[in-house]
């Protein structure tokens, strides 16, 4: 997608004048244009094709210590003018908020590095995305067991974004998306099992081939069926990486700067104490060229930096926008996410756990008995005490080796114990926003027949 009228830093600064004009005494502004395109199919035929297009707005007007956030997908001048009278108006009837307010021009960002995050190839054309989908379709049903495809997709999105602000601030980035996805049914009636597989890139020519996700998401249908549940007891939890990224989204979860200012935090009093096993350390690197999680500054527009969450171990920092900071007395870490109708709150971009030394495989062989874990439902997490229960599903492991299909089993434990105890294996996959590798935890509470 190329730059067009409407031009976008014209519009966030119209936003601002308005701003000012109905009172406002700071504001902030996004303007956002995108398009995408979707393909789904199924059977063998086109099922659903959508494109979309558009620009939306956003504006955060602030009286004193009282802000309001209105967004809209009209431009024009009148509607501008609306929007910030009713920001401006809601803002006088909100609650004070102390810690609120935009940055000190010293702490914006003055450099936006370029970090790859838009691909200039073509548009894809529909029909190219309707092959891409009907390749992956083939792919599963070509696979064994697999007697239907439930959904094969392929899609595209291209936006751009500006910031800008009162105190000065103005960045802009672009971003593109391309994506395939399937999944696939094995087995029948009652004996149905289902799985998927997805890939998503910034640059199309990264994905994995269309054909490679059909066979993957049959593939991993076809393992499940035949499933039972596992007897009661205490074993070990091997975490695939497809879903270990959840276990260190509790800790991101915990180390929130909201969660921490709220004292709604089973880690609040954890600071520079020790959280995972030495040699572990969870890195946030927000400056990973062609990665979804990347970002030149925030939403607040401070500049984003590689900082280290936990070292070798230990808690090193909570995830902080300007607010948050604020409160808790200490710097902002470039983490606020911005909404077009949505004030700033903290958020973490790109993040890494230290990987080990050892397969997968090699981990399912020492762990003995226990479950290996390839997909969850459901989530009661206490974020005060960090207690821990999941519905899962998976494989069961005995003698070190894949016995059999494991489903309606809930997975217990407690947050603390769990980081403490965790074994990274080597495979997680660098692409990702998150690359966390499977993770293998002791003595968890299975609860099956």
């Amino acid at each position: 997608m190329t730059s067009q009228r409407p031009d976008l830093d014209q519009i966030a600064a119209a936003l601002l004048d308005a701003a000012k004009a109905a009172g406002a005494g700071e504001a902030d502004a996004v303007a956002r244009r995108g398009a995408s395109v979707s393909v789904d199919v199924r059977a063998g035929a086109l099922e659903h094709a959508e494109r979309a297009e558009g620009v939306e707005i956003g504006l955060r007007v602030l009286l004193g210590r009282r802000q309001a956030c209105v967004s809209a997908s009209d431009i024009r001048p009148e509607t501008m003018r609306a929007m910030a009278e009713r920001a401006v108006a809601m803002a006088r009837e909100a609650p004070e908020d102390e810690w609120i307010g935009l940055a000190e021009p010293g702490q914006l960002a003055t450099e936006i590095p370029d970090l790859d995050l838009y691909d200039d190839s073509a548009e894809p054309a529909p029909a190219a995305l309707e092959a891409a989908a009907l390749a992956a379709e083939a792919a599963a049903l070509d696979v064994a067991g697999v007697t239907q495809v439930q959904a094969a997709s392929a899609g595209y999105g291209a936006s751009e974004m500006v910031l800008a602000a009162t105190n000065g601030f103005r960045g802009g980035l672009r971003r593109t998306s391309s994506s395939w996805s399937c999944t696939a049914i094995a087995g029948e009636g009652t004996g149905m099992e289902r799985d998927h597989d997805y890939d998503g890139r910034i640059h199309a020519a990264d994905l994995r081939s269309p054909e490679e996700i059909g066979r993957r998401a049959g593939e991993r249908a076809v393992a499940r069926l035949g499933a039972r549940q596992p007897k009661t007891g205490a074993y070990p939890v091997l975490f695939d990486e497809r879903i270990s990224g959840s276990i260190i989204g509790h800790l991101l979860g915990a180390v929130n700067g909201q969660a921490i200012s709220r004292g709604a935090s089973f880690l609040r009093g954890d600071l520079g104490t020790q959280v995972l096993p030495k040699g572990l350390s969870v890195i946030e690197d927000p400056h990973r060229p062609r990665v979804a999680g990347s970002r030149p500054f925030d939403g607040e527009g401070l500049p984003t930096a590689r900082r280290e969450i936990v070292a070798d171990g230990v808690l090193q920092g909570w995830t902080l926008d300007l607010a948050c900071a604020r409160k808790l007395g200490m710097t902002p870490t470039g983490n606020a996410a911005r909404g077009l109708s949505s004030p700033p709150s903290p958020s973490n971009w790109n993040v890494a756990l230290t990987q080990g030394t050892r397969s997968r495989e090699e981990l399912i062989r020492e762990m003995g008995t226990g479950l290996l874990v390839t997909s969850m439902i459901g989530s009661t997490i206490n974020p005060n005490t960090g207690d821990y229960s999941r519905g899962a599903a998976g494989l069961w492991i005995e003698n070190g080796e894949i016995a059999y299909p494991v489903n309606e089993v809930t997975i217990a434990g407690n947050l603390r114990d769990m980081f403490l105890s965790m074994i990274p294996a080597n495979d997680a996959r660098p692409w990702l926003s998150h690359v966390v590798p499977s993770l293998l935890i002791e003595g968890m509470t299975l609860a099956g027949s």
